[in-house]
């Protein structure tokens, strides 16, 4: 990124860049969950050697020559898609596919060395919540083996409602997020967090809800872990409120 564009997402690219002093150290590998990947059933990224993906049109020359060479982990694949299935969802294994922008942007801003390997996951068709964050708490226990769940979207996503037309049902929809993330655990917070357009500002925030997944399953990766905002912007693009969690391990005030 530069000039104005660059200036446009400057506290969101230095939250991003803050990302690996709030972990502590360095993951043995990333799970992305990106908002522009969704197949009929939940499928993971199996190359060794992931190539690019510019899943965008219109944008300068140069944007469509950006590299982020970290390796795949056809291991780390296959324990996805076998913790999925032990919890009865259909996963599989797509060995073509390359990163998309919603993973190679923040992670050229997060881990700009591409030395950790990374493994891409799909949302599901349907955008059924409960199916996505049920594939979060069966991915739960890749937390204690080293690796990073990333959910790659937006807390605001309306492409026709950006600038000042954003700015209300934005931060009603961003304040229902933080509250109902950082008040609640477990069971309690996924059960609102399903109920999700039933929120204020919901539908306006999200039309379609593909920039909303990617933290459902992050979600129910966590289950008990405490919510931390980690981002937060009122005026994002001229208007929307938007923001990022960390989810940490445990409750707080758990043993």
């Amino acid at each position: 990124m530069s000039g104005p564009s660059r200036q446009t997402h400057a506290v969101l690219e230095a939250a991003l860049r803050d990302m690996p002093n709030q972990l502590g150290q360095k993951p043995k590998a990333v799970l992305m969950i990106s908002a522009h990947w969704e197949e009929p059933d939940f499928t993971v990224m199996g190359h060794a050697r992931p190539g690019m993906l510019y899943d965008y049109g219109g944008f300068p020359a140069h944007t469509y020559e950006v590299q982020y060479p970290a390796p795949g982990s056809p291991a780390l694949a296959q324990r996805v898609v076998t913790l999925a299935q032990a919890a009865g969802l259909r996963c599989g294994i797509d060995t073509e596919r390359g990163f998309d922008h919603g993973a190679f942007v923040p992670m050229s801003v997060i881990y700009p060395e591409a030395r950790i390997p990374m493994v891409q996951l799909s949302m599901q068709h349907g955008y059924d919540p409960a199916a996505h964050l049920g594939l979060g708490r069966a991915l739960a226990p890749l937390r204690n083996e080293g690796v990073l769940i990333i959910g790659s979207g937006l807390s605001y996503h309306n492409m026709r409602m950006w600038g000042p037309a954003a700015t209300l049902p934005s931060k009603a929809f961003d304040d229902w997020l933080d509250q109902t993330l950082q008040g609640t655990t477990g069971d309690a917070r996924a059960r609102a967090i399903e109920r999700w357009a039933e929120a204020p500002g919901a539908r306006l925030s999200h039309p379609r809800e593909d920039h909303l997944l990617p933290l459902m399953v992050a979600v129910g990766a966590a289950h008990d872990g405490r919510a931390t905002r980690v981002y937060h912007e009122e005026a994002f693009f001229g208007g929307a409120a938007v923001s990022s969690w960390r989810f940490d391990a445990r409750a707080a005030g758990s043993g």
